[in-house]
């Protein structure tokens, strides 16, 4: 667990933790969220909620908690097929990716994110494991001293690093990571990372889980990681991604099960209906 500590240490000496939102500042309390289950029926998890700021995640492109929003329409659609094929199969974890940095991938995350939390009956997870450049704290606006890094090296358990994060009538839980670390790939491929994937596994039975994964040709991250994920979502970019890139991934994603792939920073030429 040293150089996991080390790598902890270096991020926060660097001032690699995600920024402080500008604006209204957060609100902090403890909740015992409903459906978590518990190793301990006598101590309940309690676990911090955050009210997320509007204005501040618009500025993130941060929109699919408004279904009033016709940009929300296209992440409503990405969840309904996405949530249908993992149903069918018996699914839990989605790991998100892109061929590289620059498509939209963390964006894609927390609103299909957002989508799901507007379901009542659905309960959702959303986990920062871009190890190199973690931005879900960042964009969502949340102060993240301990996070899935804690968690790696025992110095946070696994719900004083969560936070339950509430928008409107609308909540979902995140996991966020304090900063980049190098070595990622090997502490992806670790015992500490395998035994946290299978607690949560254990303990979110009925949450749909959402990883913001690194690009995929950035590294071995995402390689390290496919087999213990169920489904993958990559998401290219118009401008951004090419085909000789896209055949590359296509390759690294043969033995995965990849339930969509989408096409970000298209012109947008949505016609309003009703």
């Amino acid at each position: 667990m040293e150089p996991i500590r080390q790598a902890v240490e270096r991020a926060k000496a660097s001032g690699a933790a995600p920024p402080e939102p500008q604006g209204r500042p957060m609100s902090y309390r403890q909740v015992s969220p409903p459906g978590l289950g518990n190793t301990r029926p006598d101590h309940p998890l309690h676990i911090k909620e955050v009210q997320l700021d509007r204005q501040h995640l618009e500025s993130c492109r941060l929109i699919a908690h408004n279904a009033a929003d016709p940009r929300a329409s296209s992440f409503d659609m990405l969840r309904t097929q996405v949530l249908q094929s993992m149903d069918q199969r018996n699914w839990q974890f989605l790991a998100v990716t892109s061929p590289t940095a620059g498509c939209g991938k963390t964006v894609t995350s927390i609103n299909l994110a957002l989508s799901i939390a507007r379901q009542s009956e659905r309960a959702v997870l959303l986990v920062d494991l871009d190890l190199h450049r973690p931005q879900v704290a960042s964009c969502l606006g949340i102060k993240c001293q301990n996070g899935l890094l804690s968690v790696l090296d025992g110095r946070a358990g696994l719900p004083d690093a969560m936070v339950q994060a509430r928008i409107d009538n609308y909540q979902f839980l995140v996991l966020p990571t304090e900063g980049p670390i190098l070595g990622s790939s090997e502490l992806l491929a670790s015992r500490a990372m395998s035994s946290l994937l299978q607690t949560i596994k254990r303990d979110f039975k009925s949450y749909t889980i959402i990883l913001d994964m690194p690009p995929m040709l950035t590294g071995d991250d995402v390689i390290a990681m496919l087999p213990q994920m169920d489904c993958v979502l990559l998401v290219a970019a118009v401008g951004t991604s090419t085909l000789s890139e896209l055949k590359q991934c296509s390759k690294h994603l043969q033995s995965a099960e990849v339930v969509r792939v989408v096409l970000n920073k298209t012109p947008d030429t949505t016609v309003g209906y009703g």
